[in-house]
């Protein structure tokens, strides 16, 4: 069964680039040989490690992109651990990942948005705390002013 792997491996970093082609050459002939399918192979060049692996603190990284079966791939390991040149490697299957994040996705697309929800929550409580306060606050009665006939003749009177 066809399964999607990257195998990403690390190089000494005093390995000159035509040995490093030849060195990776042999890893892609290995997944030919398997009746692997190469699908990428990518040299991501000299870098700083996050710690010393076996008295280096830079090493050469390259990143192969295989579809294979588990055999093939416990064989590239294989090959990968005895050649001195290579200083650490990683295999991660790809497939399980996708099927993973796929299934995150599908999962999210299905639920609404909690931000969306609190959103639509706080307008609808602004909305009726609003609607709420108008109804609650009291109405005065209006009230008509008239001033008596004598009032509005003599404002003097008044005063």
């Amino acid at each position: 069964m066809e399964r999607k792997y990257e195998v990403m491996f690390i190089l000494r970093p005093d390995v000159i680039g035509e040995e490093a082609d030849k060195l990776i050459a042999g890893f892609e002939a290995t997944i030919n040989k398997g009746n692997g399918k190469l699908v990428s192979s990518e040299k991501l060049g000299n870098r700083k490690l996050a710690y010393t692996v076996r008295k280096f603190n830079e090493g050469n990284y390259n990143l192969l992109t295989v579809e294979a079966d588990g055999s093939l791939v416990a064989e590239l390991e294989r090959r990968l651990r005895v050649t001195e040149p290579v200083i650490k490697f990683i295999t991660v299957r790809m497939d399980e990942e996708e099927k993973r994040i796929n299934k995150i996705k599908k999962l999210r697309s299905t639920k609404i948005k909690q931000s969306t929800v609190n959103a639509q929550a706080a307008q609808a409580n602004a909305a009726a705390a609003a609607s709420q306060a108008a109804a609650s606050q009291p109405v005065a009665p209006q009230r008509s002013v008239e001033r008596p006939a004598e009032t509005a003749a003599a404002p003097e009177a008044i005063a």
